[in-house]
């Protein structure tokens, strides 16, 4: 491998190395094993500055909150990303499922589409554009309505 080609590494590999360091007792060998990679590999993964702060990370995490389910989780959720690629990618997996996983992986990513009346404080509603006749584009009036408690209110914006 040049030594000027990048080395890819996960969040698994940095959580097990913070892990080796947090004094787990798993030896380097063991961990280079799982993770199917070379010492030559590993040498070059650990002088990476976002490697580094990785493992720093998760190790900050480990000695104040411990091994925790929800660090736990996290990282082999990240694993299970490559599965659900695979699965997504398989021409044997049905449309339903792939659609599932698509809608998960899009929602645990946080990329779903927000309503931008209900970001901006309102509770829902109704917004209406109405257009009068003879107007010029753009001078159309935007008339808010939301209902409070027993009492309806108009809003009116130009």
């Amino acid at each position: 491998m040049a030594p000027h080609e990048p080395t890819r590494w996960t969040d698994r590999l940095a959580f097990d190395i913070a892990l080796r360091l947090e004094g787990s007792g798993e030896e380097v060998g063991e961990i280079l094993s799982r993770h199917t990679l070379e010492l030559q590999s590993f040498q070059i993964i650990s002088k990476d500055p976002l490697f580094l702060r990785q493992v720093g990370k998760f190790r900050e995490e480990i000695r104040d909150k411990g091994v925790t389910f929800r660090l736990k989780a996290r990282t082999q959720a990240e694993e299970l990303l490559k599965t659900s690629w695979v699965l997504i990618h398989s021409p044997d997996v049905s449309a339903a499922v792939k659609a599932d996983l698509i809608k998960s992986t899009v929602k645990w990513a946080g990329l779903e589409p927000k309503n931008d009346f209900n970001s901006d404080g309102g509770s829902g509603g109704v917004r209406i554009t109405i257009n009068l006749g003879g107007q010029e584009l753009g001078a159309t009036t935007i008339v808010d309505a939301e209902a409070e408690d027993t009492d309806e209110r108009l809003e009116y914006a130009e």
